[in-house]
C-alpha cells in the first residue's frame, strides 16, 4: 500500500496533515517534507497530524514524526497527533512518544469490511 497525504487549513488557523496508508522506510521522509513546506508557507497556529487512516508505521516512520515535531518546535509551532489509528497509537505508546505528541486517544470508528456488516473499532 502506498502513502497519500492531504492537507487542509482548519478554521482556527491550524494546518491538518492527514496521511493515509503505510508510513515506512520508503516514504517516511514525505511527512517531514510536508511539515517543512507548511512552515515555509506561513505560520500556522499549530500542526495536527491526523493519523486515523494510517494502517502501518515502522520505526523510520516514527523517527520521521519526531523529526517533524522538532522542525515545528524550532519554528515555535506546536505539532500534535490527532485521531491515531489503533496501530499508530500502539506504536507511539510502545516507543514512549505518546506524550510528546499530546497523548491522543486511539481513533475508533465504524468500518465496513467488504460486504460484512459494519464493525466498531478500527
Amino acid at each position: 500500500m502506498t502513502l497519500s497525504i492531504m492537507t487542509s487549513t482548519l478554521a482556527d488557523g491550524a494546518v491538518e496533515i492527514s496521511p493515509s496508508g503505510e508510513i515506512d522506510v520508503e516514504n517516511a521522509y514525505e511527512i517531514r517534507e510536508i511539515v517543512a513546506a507548511q512552515l515555509a508557507e506561513g505560520r500556522p497556529t499549530r500542526i495536527e497530524l491526523n493519523l486515523q487512516h494510517v494502517t502501518f508505521i515502522d520505526s523510520v516512520g516514527i523517527s520521521s514524526l519526531v523529526a517533524a515535531f522538532q522542525l515545528a518546535s524550532v519554528s515555535g509551532i506546536k505539532l500534535v497527533v490527532t485521531h491515531p489509528s489503533r496501530f499508530a497509537h500502539r506504536q507511539l505508546w510502545v516507543t514512549g512518544l505518546l506524550g510528546l505528541f499530546g497523548g491522543p486517544e486511539p481513533h475508533t470508528s465504524t468500518v465496513e469490511i467488504a460486504g460484512q456488516p459494519a464493525v466498531s473499532g478500527a
